[in-house]
């Protein structure tokens, strides 16, 4: 299990410099990927993404790139600059002859000075390239560090909703023989008021149905299936925040019957907290990948 929050930082040495990667990861319902660079290296954005894209699930990632020291000699290539000017004073001659071509025009072609399409891999890409490996390998590490101490929070919470519901068992029999006399009491005043006679076959038979809609055995089987299947899914090792979130709305569900057919006041208190852990366990949840 990982939490989808954590911290990376990597970084690689390029010329008498470096550059820095660091990568910060959110809870996201889907995979976000933003990268940040300078302006000069804005061309790599996609490379880093795709690199990003490749490692990680289910989040928000904000990736920030910086670079310190001394690194021109790699991020600017003279040869290149000349010959995006050569080739912009050729194609000015062809289409606007005499008029003025600044040098400045240069700063607005920064990707064609700093980066040749020809190479493969150039020294700046393959120093990014190192950078973002290690800072994913530092994320990853970090969350799933934070996925252990989240796992360990999910078991306690769980044995916390599984204890309700055994609570709920236990009392529901009790619960419904209180309805039931409570029913038989409210007749017998009834009836004493009028003076008309105690029918026990009909007695029997609201008594019988009384019974039939306040019964939640069917509710915790299913809950206790419920907790089943989470437990199991907290032991994987792949991203389970997804059905651990689906698991939650059924016992979400199954709570909130059991609620609705409890008339007992201890056994609404019961829910109540059942309903309780339940929300938490979904909190908590909203991090796991």
């Amino acid at each position: 299990m990982r939490s989808m929050t954590g911290f990376g930082f990597g970084e690689a040495d390029l010329d008498s410099g470096r550059v820095v990667v660091e990568i910060r990861s959110l809870n996201h319902r889907f995979l976000d990927v933003r990268v940040r660079l300078p302006t000069d290296l804005q061309d790599q954005a996609s490379y880093l993404e795709q690199l990003a894209r490749a490692e990680l699930g289910r989040g928000r990632y904000d990736v920030g790139v910086r670079v310190e020291g001394s690194t021109e000699a790699r991020l600017f290539s003279e040869d290149r600059a000349r010959s995006v000017y050569q080739a912009l004073a050729k194609l000015r001659d062809e289409l606007a002859p005499g008029t003025e071509l600044p040098v400045s025009v240069l700063g607005h072609l920064s990707h064609l000075i700093t980066t040749s399409p020809a190479d493969t891999e150039t020294p700046v890409q393959a120093a990014l390239g190192a950078a973002m490996k290690r800072a994913l390998s530092a994320l990853m590490q970090m969350r799933q560090t934070e996925g252990q101490s989240l796992r360990q929070e999910l078991e306690g919470r769980l044995a916390s909703a599984r204890s309700a519901a055994a609570r709920i068992a236990e009392r529901a029999p009790e619960a419904i023989t209180h309805q039931h006399q409570r029913l038989k009491e409210r007749v017998a005043r009834l009836l004493h008021d009028t003076g008309a006679q105690l029918d026990p076959s009909r007695l029997a038979q609201e008594v019988a149905l009384l019974a039939d809609k306040s019964d939640i055995t069917e509710e915790l089987v299913r809950l206790d299936s419920h907790f089943d299947q989470f437990e199991s899914l907290l032991a994987a090792p792949d991203a389970v925040g997804r059905r651990l979130d689906f698991l939650l709305q059924e016992m979400a569900r199954e709570s909130n019957t059991i609620g609705a057919k409890s008339q007992d006041a201890g056994l609404s208190h019961l829910v109540v907290e059942l309903k309780a852990e339940v929300e938490r366990l979904r909190e908590q949840v909203q991090n796991v990948e």
